[in-house]
């Protein structure tokens, strides 16, 4: 795996590229010179799992043959007050639309974050407290 990214400006904005030709802007905070031009790089990462977790979820609720219509998902974290500021805790709510079992969405959603995701497990190891809710609306 392998990913590029190229400055943009004088200041920290970044133009990052992955595997495709899709395009992510990356910009710092104005703290530091930012621009707001893009995602902050600790933004990416709560994407990252955020989006890693999902993958899973919908792949999971499909063998479970649940009818999924729509997804959305909110992942929040608190930082550490001192310098490098990590994560402490984060916590993943999945919204989900469509005709799913409570039971089998808790099931899946358990399986995806914990088992599946190797974000979870790269920011877990490193001892930030993740958490997941579900909330299923028909």
């Amino acid at each position: 795996m392998k990913v590029e990214l190229a400055r943009i400006n004088e200041a920290v904005h970044f133009e990052a590229t992955g595997s495709g030709s899709v395009k992510v802007h990356i910009d710092g905070s104005p703290e530091m010179g930012g621009e707001g031009m893009g995602v902050r790089p600790m933004e990416l990462v709560l994407m990252a799992l955020g989006s890693c977790s999902s993958f899973d979820l919908i792949s999971i609720l499909k063998k479970q043959r649940q009818i999924l219509e729509d997804i959305k998902i909110s992942v929040e974290a608190d930082r550490a007050e001192a310098i490098p500021a990590v994560f402490k805790t984060i916590h993943i709510t999945f919204i989900l639309k469509g005709q799913i079992e409570e039971e089998k969405a808790h099931k899946a959603a358990e399986l995806a974050v914990r088992k599946y995701c190797s974000v979870h497990d790269m920011l877990a190891e490193g001892g930030v407290k993740i958490t997941h809710s579900i909330q299923i609306n028909p």
